[in-house]
């Protein structure tokens, strides 16, 4: 009698699928033959005095062409790593087209498809990506008891990575020492949730924001409030927003804040006053955002999205297209906006104006695409879809984001300006271009409503908070997840990966707040 044998292991099923996979994705040989490439800044729209070259199509790879593009723009070896783009269109270019991938080619990305001839001369739009590289986190470094209840907010500071804020359901704020894994100050004086943290830029102040109708002003080095609290709003406090560095008038910064109460409020933050405030809305203001060129952008749950003035209170006009509540909203350079002159190296200018023109410059470097000041706004909505924006330009969306299936509860940007990232309430982070909104992933893994995402310093790395208690790191140009992080014993309702990329801090429904590093 024959003997029958075993089942293949588990084991034994992975590796034949893996080997599968490599038997079929052989590459077909590329043609020989030169197709004729011309490189344009994406920033400029310009070539300046770069060549137009015939490269062979055999070696003309974005890796290869990110070498020659070094060199012929003679940076040795201080090589700059270059994301590619293709339009279509052609000139004007307005920053969009098809992202060349990290491995691809023209051949198979471009004429293979037919989108151009071999014998045509083809315009290659390039963007510097960060020359540093953060690392996938990947284990718990600190799990800090110390809240009462649930942790609804959390914020590392625009400096580094040693402190963050965490804003809690027991009606305190605490500062935390991330390298240490110890609690620095307890923010005290609220009475009931505080639902919102925010460092100022500079870092020298946190702003709260609470169910007690309140906003406070707080020393991040002594815990000590600064000066009473700022009274105004009739209902909660929903979002907080600071102006940016580069707009304040010299040491009077001021901080906005949305509220249940329809409306919005600007205050100075030096004379503990308020400025304006911004009534227009009729239902929930859920989110505010104050833009680098002036203008400050509110979402409600009115189905709308207002634009107003951030010098005189004024309203200039309306977004309207969402057919439901509008729950937050995202800003091209949020990243910049909230690190102001800081950079992920740790170098601070030492005078005011200094810091003043290196926050000036940062921003313009994000915000300008083809030589003109861009600032994109994205809005999620609980009617399942987004819209993205170029408010400066135009008051009609410059598309639709559709795709989840169910209430999209939070969106944001990646710093580099490239991508855009969506959590959903159908367990869901959907990534885009930014650019035109093109979908490009779905990353499935959580498996319950996904609360927030949150990109890394280096526009690489996107980590994604959960019901499910888990967060979930992701390979942006994969869309495949990097890390599974569990350790939360419940919900986990925020999340942030610090400015210099070294760690990101989580907070949810068990009181603890947990630090993670690579």
């Amino acid at each position: 009698m024959a003997t029958i044998p075993p089942p293949p292991s588990k084991r034994q099923k992975t590796a034949a699928s893996a080997l599968a996979r490599e038997q079929q994705d052989v590459e077909e040989a590329i043609p020989d033959g030169t197709i004729r490439v011309r490189f344009v800044d994406q920033a400029t729209g310009e070539t300046g005095s770069l060549p137009v070259l015939s490269v062979p199509l055999a070696r003309a790879t974005t890796k290869n062409l990110e070498i020659l593009l070094n060199e012929l723009q003679e940076h040795g070896d201080d090589s700059i790593p270059y994301r590619f783009f293709y339009s279509q269109g052609g000139p004007p270019y307005d920053g969009g087209g098809d992202a060349l991938g990290d491995r691809a080619d023209l051949y198979n990305a471009l004429v293979k498809s037919g989108k151009v001839s071999a014998e045509s001369e083809i315009t290659l739009q390039y963007a510097p990506q960060a020359v540093f590289r953060v690392k996938a986190v990947s284990r718990c470094s600190a799990a800090i008891s110390g809240h009462g209840e649930a942790i609804l907010a959390t914020q590392f500071s625009p400096a580094n990575s040693s402190r963050m804020a965490s804003g809690s359901g027991d009606n305190t704020a605490r500062i935390w020492d991330c390298d240490t894994g110890t609690p620095v100050c307890t923010l005290k004086g609220h009475t009931s949730w505080v639902l919102a943290v925010s460092w100022s830029p500079d870092g020298n102040t946190i702003a709260t924001g609470s169910m007690d109708n309140t906003v406070r002003l707080w020393d991040p080095v002594t815990g000590q409030p600064l000066g009473s609290p700022l009274k105004g709003h009739t209902k909660w406090v929903t979002s907080l927003c600071w102006e940016p560095y580069h707009l304040q008038t010299l040491n009077r910064p001021r901080v906005a804040s949305s509220s249940k109460d329809c409306t919005v409020r600007i205050w100075d933050v030096v004379g503990r006053k308020i400025d304006f405030a911004l009534t227009g809305h009729k239902a929930s203001v859920t989110c505010v955002k104050w833009g680098g060129t002036g203008l400050i952008y509110t979402s409600s749950h009115d189905k709308t999205v207002k634009v107003w003035e951030a010098s005189t209170g004024t309203l200039k006009y309306t977004l309207t297209a969402h057919a439901h509540w509008v729950n937050h909203l995202a800003l091209s350079t949020d990243f910049v906006l909230r690190t102001a002159f800081h950079d992920h190296a740790g170098r601070v200018p030492s005078t005011d104006q200094e810091k003043l023109v290196k926050a000036k410059e940062r921003f313009s470097k994000a915000a300008t695409v083809s030589g003109e000041v861009l600032e994109r706004l994205a809005t999620a909505s609980d009617d399942c879809t987004m819209y993205l924006w170029t408010p400066l330009t135009s008051r009609k969306p410059v598309t639709r984001l559709t795709g989840h299936q169910k209430q999209v509860n939070h969106v944001t940007f990646s710093p580099d300006g490239m991508y855009l990232a969506s959590a959903g309430f159908d367990n869901h982070v959907k990534l885009w271009s930014a650019r035109d909104g093109t979908f490009l992933f779905s990353l499935k893994g959580h498996v319950a409503p996904v609360y927030q995402c949150c990109f890394s310093a280096d526009s690489r790395l996107l980590v994604s908070a959960s019901k499910d208690t888990t967060l979930k790191a992701w390979d942006v140009r994969t869309g495949k997840l990097k890390e599974d992080l569990p350790g939360h014993r419940d919900e986990v309702y925020a999340v942030d990966w610090s400015p210099d990329g070294e760690k990101v801090g989580s907070g949810g429904r068990d009181k603890q707040v947990r630090i993670w590093r690579n």
